[in-house]
């Protein structure tokens, strides 16, 4: 990409009467495969490139972005921005948190280039998995999707800042309907890695699916109906690691607690009054951390040239920190702590999670177990819903055992936890040594941003918990 389109931007806005100006350009590349039921659904590959400019004002910030590069459409993006920033007429003038000027390039490394990777590997390795899962029999409904970007991208402020960045993401998603014996159960699974080719050894997406499938039919054969009432539960990293985005991650976005989030993707139930109060037991750590290598969520700058860093959410019990863009830590008087993302040069950087987990304790997995004389151990989940303002939930386990005396004993049917976030939290009481995660897909903002995200945590021990 030509930074000089993005300096002439730059110059241009600060002709204006403005207070502040960014630029990011961006020049992406995706492959996309679908496969259902072993026909192809989908082919794509699309090249995409463009400029988005904000602007801000002492009437409020503008943002307006082209996907031409050449000079005319670039002033007429810089004039849009600068015209909608006057349009805000704000009673109080928009401010951003003071954070130092950097020069910084970042890159994450490929041991396979994908642009040296063949659509026939790719379609090589969709159809292996296909021909695996349909020859073990009654998976009626088979999806497969494969995708990979590679982005560059480049920040520019007025303040002096210039961040280069190259990320590389590789993403494998698979959906199974399986019917056994007259029922039918299902199973979705997503995997994601920041990286080259490499990341579908690792992904061992045809071994997974032969495991779930293998454990629905045994869910549909053996499962029993799930018990009712208090009692203590195990949850696997799958079920810890959305509890965490959900209950933890989406409330702690300092815009949704400042209320810009409320009619798009749901508020807060917390306030800038919380920071510092009990929402746990010492047992619950829970982290945000973009910095992880090749981890789904990775990032080493933001969209708005802040350094990333792991983000304590709550720690050791306590609620101690926010998420935060420029703006938001400016209201709430305070520095950024790197958290403004965008999907692409057209869409504004809002805050957004990254990699976000309950960090893993001192317990064997057995030891979790060995005092427990009757529960529930929810190892992964079929669906889950929770209110706008990430309070109340529910989560419907689809792996799931009965313990008994200490023991895993059979598998139960669609145990169901519905709780509010203080509880669950202040039931936890031991969690593992071993820290798993698994790639997810968050949507906020509108027009609407899908983010890559990592979630994740050990399994995780709770007390006399209600389960229905």
């Amino acid at each position: 990409m030509d930074e000089d389109i993005g300096v002439y931007a730059l110059n241009l806005a600060e002709r204006l009467d403005i207070q502040y100006a960014d630029v990011r350009l961006e020049s992406q590349e995706r492959n996309d495969i679908v496969l259902k039921n072993g026909v192809f659904d989908l082919v794509s590959h699309i090249v995409n490139q463009g400029i988005g400019v904000r602007v801000m004002t002492n009437y409020g910030i503008g943002f307006s972005s082209c996907n031409l590069l050449d000079k005319k459409s670039v002033e007429k993006t810089v004039k849009e921005a600068y015209r909608q920033s006057r349009a805000c007429k704000r009673k109080i003038p928009p401010r951003l948190s003071e954070e130092n000027p950097v020069e910084a390039e970042w890159s994450v490394p490929e041991k396979i280039k994908l642009c040296d990777t063949g659509i026939e590997e790719k379609l090589d390795t969709l159809f292996s998995w296909e021909k695996v899962v349909s020859s073990l029999g009654g998976v009626t409904s088979r999806v497969i999707m494969f995708a990979d970007k590679q982005t560059d991208k480049v920040f520019l402020n007025t303040e002096g800042s210039r961040v280069r960045g190259y990320l590389p993401t590789v993403v494998c998603f698979y959906f199974v309907t399986v019917r056994h014996n007259h029922e039918i159960e299902q199973a979705a699974r997503r995997f994601g890695y920041a990286g080259g080719w490499e990341a579908f050894e690792g992904f061992q997406i045809t071994e997974d699916a032969e495991r779930e499938i293998r454990m629905l039919k045994e869910l549909i054969e053996k499962g029993k109906k799930s018990p009712q009432g208090k009692m203590d539960l195990v949850a696997g990293p799958d079920v810890v690691g959305i509890i965490c985005h959900e209950s933890c991650g989406h409330p702690t976005e300092a815009d949704r607690i400042l209320g810009r989030e409320a009619s798009q993707a749901g508020a807060s139930f917390m306030n800038t009054e919380l920071l510092g109060t009990k929402i746990g037991s010492p047992s619950v750590t829970v982290v945000d951390d973009p910095t992880l290598e090749h981890s789904f969520g990775y990032y080493a700058y933001d969209d708005e040239g802040v350094k990333a860093r792991r983000r304590y959410l709550y720690k050791e019990g306590i609620i101690t920190e926010f998420l935060h863009n420029r703006e938001s830590a400016a209201a709430m008087q305070t520095l950024s702590n790197a958290a403004a993302r965008s999907t692409s040069y057209n869409r504004e950087p809002i805050v957004r999670m990254g990699n976000t987990f309950l960090l893993p304790g001192d317990y064997e997995f057995e030891e979790l177990f060995e005092d427990i004389k009757f529960g529930i151990y929810m190892k992964s989940f079929n669906e889950w819903n929770i209110d706008d303002k990430r309070y109340n939930q529910k989560y419907i386990g689809r792996e799931s055992y009965l313990i008994e005396n200490g023991e895993i004993k059979t598998m139960v049917k669609r145990p169901v936890l519905e709780v509010t976030t203080p509880a669950f939290w202040s039931s936890v009481d031991a969690c593992g040594k071993n820290l798993m995660f698994r790639a997810g897909n968050c949507g906020k903002g509108d027009p609407i941003q899908e983010m890559e995200v990592l979630y994740g945590g050990p399994p995780t021990r709770l007390r006399n918990i209600q389960m229905r």
